[in-house]
């Protein structure tokens, strides 16, 4: 049985809401959108992702 690698491919600001998916084509970070509209929450806010410690990188 092989150990499968699992990586996170969303995040969202706890304080602003700002959401990000990893964009594995440019392997960075880049705003979500909905409706059209980028989700980019507050610009001057120092971001507090919602890593937790429950995200289990091993399958």
């Amino acid at each position: 049985m092989s150990v499968q690698l699992r990586k996170p491919t969303k995040r969202v600001c706890e304080q602003c809401e700002r959401t990000e998916q990893w964009d594995e084509t440019n392997g960075a970070w880049q705003l979500a959108r909905e409706d059209g509209s980028k989700l980019v929450g507050d610009p001057h806010c120092i971001h507090e992702w919602d890593i937790n410690g429950t995200f289990y990188p091993f399958e």
